[in-house]
């Protein structure tokens, strides 16, 4: 283009220079016409060709000029159009963001709504028209509502358990890097439920999971590393994960208390889950209700404390926790002052944070010598609510309220003396505060223990002992709150469900869950699993829930290994099982299968004296064993008998256990019950 206006600028300049040698030209000859009036034709001819030539020179400048202005603005045309297509496109693009954040906003929106109904319901209906927001909400692309819907397909909440949709949902989501969408991966490749039994690639999904942020999968993994279970056990790996996990607990702890989850044990009480101890029937909580109308102080402040923290199976209602605790303050309960003092300080929807209220119930309290009313006082001088801060004041509150045992107060002065705070630091009775304190469950004592413990500060430093306290803090986690739904749910005839809840909770390494999850795979009620996949997966589990102390589930191990269930017949490790439950648990029912083994021979040497020694420790350790362990005594020694006095006489080739072939495998059972009818004759005889 540059070279193109150059020639253009120089033509013209030369039409210039023309021009004004014409003109010269014109002027000389014009005074040549004066001094001669002779023209010459040829003249005339030249000078109107050379005219002409140069008017046709400037006719092509002119239209060369034209041209190139026309391409310019040809070109501008199409470098406006470029950019008025780009502004269009950049338009378009601007109004499909603006709809797509519309479109998010509205998402967000609808499972904020969901989430809101979700913590405000009481009633099961209630919660489940959150779920039709998230539903709303996950087809807008939220996915947090997405991780909603695929945990209540997975879990089957309101009864819409779907595995196979959950998995595609998860799997969407695992894309999207949802570390909850990992984490359930994980779970369901490592029982196999909907996906491939797959333990390697399970503990990728939790390694990813935990890399994304998700508490269960630290926890899964703090637990695998803890036990060795498909990688090299490793203690200090297990500290790192449990104790990112504590530290996530302490820090929800010390904003408000913990709320102790009922873990109801379903191996307990098969047969009449409704008289569960750890959940409140509602004819009972009924009749509560009697009582404390009628006026009983002690059931007052029973009731107020179950609706404060939602415990037994109720929900938590401050409305009524109020209620009750204001009735039996009333009646003069220091309890329920205490209690009251507590609500005020804390502030809820039916005691707005009050300081001035919390110090005046507090005080009332205290002028009782109650425990959590001097605790109360002394929370309000240490962080010097509604009074200036006073350590000293504090600490002596503290002291008088541990003194009375009060768990919290101990783990106060626990703290005092750990941060130093208004006195020096005093690791030595840190520790002291803190372990008493740990032995009522209070959680953060318990977790700074694991921290004294891990850092070896005041202690000699176990790494063990350190994982086992954290693991303790770490189990009080929301997570648990599915105890008591998988509870409702077995409850309730929905067993897959109660399952897949018992199983995740048995993955992060509750040994309830575990037991729990085991029983409900033995009774083969389970359709999410293939038949010949339970024995299997309840002797993992049972093994499990065995290394951490359950008697009852080492007494499995041995029966699973003696009739063969989910393994191979073998009578020997029956037989290890039976003992370790009897040595170390006591347990009535190892010494009962151990005597009978000892007295047949099965996988230990046959000794008649050690079997009856067994049996009658069975009748001693539990008083349900004294039926069972009699006839078993009658059929030892009437079959000893009988050895001794007919067949050793007769022959030495005759062999007892030829009994096994003559009469069969069972022929004891058979002696057992010609013993049973032989005593029922007697009797009926004896009251003719």
């Amino acid at each position: 283009m540059k070279p193109l206006c150059l020639l253009i600028e120089i033509l013209i300049i030369l039409g210039v220079i023309i021009k004004n040698i014409e003109a010269e030209k014109h002027n000389k000859k014009q005074k040549e016409r004066n001094v001669t009036t002779q023209v010459s034709v040829n003249e005339v001819k030249q000078f109107l060709s050379h005219i002409l030539e140069r008017r046709k020179l400037l006719k092509v400048i002119h239209q060369r000029e034209n041209a190139l202005g026309r391409k310019k603005i040809q070109h501008k045309l199409r470098i406006k159009g470029i950019q008025n297509k780009d502004l269009s496109k950049r338009n378009k693009n601007h109004l499909r963001k603006q709809a797509k954040k519309n479109f998010t906003d509205e998402g967000d929106q609808l499972f904020k709504m969901g989430i809101k109904i979700l913590q405000q319901s009481k009633s099961q209906k209630q919660k489940a028209e959150a779920y039709v927001f998230f539903a709303k909400a996950a087809d807008m692309g939220n996915l947090k509502a997405m991780e909603k819907m695929a945990d209540a397909l997975l879990f089957g909440n309101f009864g819409m358990q779907n595995i196979t949709a959950a998995i595609q949902l998860y799997e969407s989501l695992a894309k999207e890097g949802s570390y909850k969408a990992q984490n359930a991966l994980g779970f369901l490749s490592s029982y196999g439920i909907g996906m491939e039994y797959n333990q390697a690639k399970a503990l990728i999904y939790y390694t990813f999971g935990s890399a994304g942020g998700s508490m269960m999968s630290q926890m899964i993994l703090g637990y695998r590393y803890l036990s060795g279970i498909n990688v090299l056990q490793n203690c200090e790996v297990a500290l790192n994960h449990y104790k990112k996990v504590a530290d996530y607990i302490a820090d929800k702890l010390e904003k408000s208390e913990g709320i102790p989850v009922e873990k109801v044990r379903l191996t307990e009480r098969p047969e009449n889950l409704s008289s569960n101890s750890e959940i409140l029937d509602w004819d009972i909580y009924q009749y509560y209700k009697f009582l404390a109308e009628r006026g009983d102080v002690q059931i007052q402040v029973s009731l107020g404390q179950l609706h404060l923290i939602g415990r037994k199976g109720l929900d938590q209602d401050y409305y009524k926790a109020l209620y009750y605790f204001l009735k039996a303050a009333k009646a003069g309960s220091a309890n329920a002052m205490a209690f009251i003092g507590k609500m005020y300080l804390e502030g809820n929807a039916a005691a707005p944070q009050n300081n001035a209220t919390a110090f005046k119930y507090f005080s009332m309290a205290a002028s009782k010598g109650n425990a959590i009313g001097l605790h109360g006082l002394g929370l309000l001088y240490f962080y010097g609510k509604g009074v200036p801060v006073n350590y000293a004041e504090a600490l002596k509150y503290f002291q008088r309220a541990a003194e009375k045992g009060w768990p919290n107060a101990q783990f106060q002065l626990g703290f005092m003396y750990y941060s130093g705070s208004g006195v020096w630091k005093d690791y030595k009775l840190a520790f002291k505060y803190f372990y008493l304190a740990s032995q009522s469950g209070q959680p953060l004592a318990i977790y700074y223990l694991a921290e004294m413990y891990a850092t070896g500060t005041g202690v000699l430093r176990s790494c063990r002992t350190a994982v086992e306290l954290y693991k303790g803090v770490c189990e009080l986690g929301h997570w648990a709150e599915k105890f008591l739904t998988a509870y409702f749910a077995y409850k309730d005839g929905d067993i897959d469900s109660s399952l897949v809840q018992y199983a995740m909770l048995a993955e992060m390494g509750y040994e309830v869950a575990q037991s729990n999850s085991a029983f409900i795979l033995e009774s083969k009620k389970v359709k999410i699993l293939e038949k010949e996949k339970m024995y299997p997966m309840a002797l993992l589990l049972w093994n499990r829930a065995a290394i951490q102390g359950n008697a009852f589930a080492r007494v499995k191990l041995g029966d699973y290994h003696y009739y063969g269930y989910g393994t191979k017949k073998d009578y020997q490790t029956a037989a290890t099982h039976y003992s370790i439950a009897a040595d170390k648990y006591h347990s009535a029912q190892a010494m009962f299968n151990l005597a009978y083994m000892y007295e047949h021979g099965l996988g230990i040497a046959k000794d008649i004296h050690l079997a009856r020694r067994l049996y009658d420790m069975a009748a001693q350790t539990s008083p349900d064993a004294h039926i069972p362990v009699f006839f078993a005594l009658m059929k030892l020694e009437t079959v000893h008998l009988l050895q001794d006095i007919l067949f050793f006489n007769f022959t030495r080739q005759w062999k007892w256990v030829k009994l096994d072939n003559t009469l069969g495998p069972y022929w004891d059972l058979l002696v057992i019950g010609l013993i049973v009818a032989v005593l029922i004759f007697l009797l009926i005889n004896r009251y003719r």
